[in-house]
């Protein structure tokens, strides 16, 4: 996987473990996403900015600064599907 879409993966998750703590899939899914940011793409100290419309990402790789946007509402489809669906609350 591509490190945009680890990174897009990787923020998404975020979100809903730390929204759903007691979700051991989300956990162990957010847990799998970095660790692949970590090992696979060597990418460290990562912060999350959120200023609408978008999430900014900064962070290290490769010893240089980076950063990514991503549009929030892509972002939090993810956890607001799971909260819209009755089988998972």
């Amino acid at each position: 996987m591509n490190l945009d879409d680890t990174l897009y993966n990787w923020l998404s998750i975020k979100l809903v473990a730390e929204a759903r703590p007691e979700d051991q899939a989300a956990q162990e899914t957010f847990q799998f996403f970095d660790e692949m940011l970590r090992e696979d793409h060597e990418v460290k100290q990562i912060e999350i900015v959120k200023d609408e419309p978008f999430y900014h990402l900064y962070f290290i790789k490769d010893g240089e600064k980076e950063s990514k946007n991503y549009p929030t509402e892509l972002i939090e489809a993810l956890k607001q599907s799971i909260e819209n669906e009755p089988r998972y609350n």
